[in-house]
């Protein structure tokens, strides 16, 4: 990819503290671009920011919740007011939430419903209005998951948000095009990070054993399709979803049933 591409540009990163967020964040910095990097802890995001400045990169940290509609706005005007634009906005934040459809809670429902998609709609919705208003396009980036298309135990309120995300994209080309606004949306499989790790110590060889390729993701498989979709060489795709998963849903093997107990125990 042209190392140029993003000299100039302004992005939002939510969700950027560590993991797939940072990388992406990690990445467009470091081909030129001003980012604004989000996690709803304080201490992950200015330490994000200050990796990235250290190794010469443009990285303001906004520390606060990517729920929250009014954050979400006040996000979008301090980028605006410290550097004049929006060119994209990567709507990463996101949690997951396994459990049982039988017992699974209207609280737990609720923050789920909230972050990943109230979240997720109105920061593209915000994004947007800047972008029409700037009138010269951008591009938007949901994230979405491989358990979006294809079904997962324990997942079944996890997997309709991020289901709902990728519908979301498909529609906002209709809204969004006129104004050369392009949205499309990431669906990543089993990935390392400091997160997946932390909840299953043998996560790696678990999903290499799962995945065709006979390997997990890492969060740079995830930021180089992040970074196309953001690119000008995306510049006539929109409202596409992208999987990223090693070929996982060709195949669509599951874990056994500890990793399970593993997972709704972390």
């Amino acid at each position: 990819m042209n190392t140029i591409m993003f000299i100039n540009k302004t992005y939002i990163i939510t969700g950027a503290g560590q993991g797939i967020g940072f990388t992406i964040a990690e990445r467009l910095a470091s081909q030129g671009a001003v980012v604004f990097l989000n996690d709803i802890s304080e201490a992950l995001a200015i330490e994000g920011a200050q990796k990235i400045r250290n190794a010469g990169g443009d990285a303001t940290p906004i520390a606060g919740d990517a729920g929250d509609v009014q954050f979400i706005r006040h996000m979008v005007d301090v980028a605006v007011e410290k550097s004049g634009k929006i060119d994209g906005v990567v709507a990463n934040a996101g949690i997951t939430t396994f459990g049982d459809f039988f017992s699974y809670t209207p609280e737990a429902m609720q923050e789920l419903l909230q972050l990943n998609m109230a979240g997720t709609f109105f920061l593209a919705q915000a994004a947007a209005q800047q972008m029409k208003n700037q009138q010269q396009g951008g591009s938007i980036l949901l994230m979405s998951s491989v358990v979006g298309v294809q079904s997962h135990k324990y997942l079944a309120a996890y997997a309709m948000t991020k289901a709902a995300i990728q519908m979301l994209a498909r529609n906002l080309v209709i809204e969004l095009s006129p104004y050369r606004i392009r949205i499309n949306t990431i669906a990543p499989g089993a990935t390392i990070t400091e997160r997946t790790m932390a909840i299953e110590p043998e996560y790696d060889e678990t999903w290499s054993n799962l995945t065709p390729l006979r390997k997990p993701a890492t969060t740079n498989d995830i930021a180089d399709a992040a970074l196309f979709f953001l690119s000008d060489q995306a510049g006539h795709i929109t409202g596409q979803t992208l999987v990223v998963d090693g070929g996982w849903t060709a195949v669509s093997p599951a874990p056994g049933e500890a990793h399970f107990k593993e997972v709704k125990q972390g």
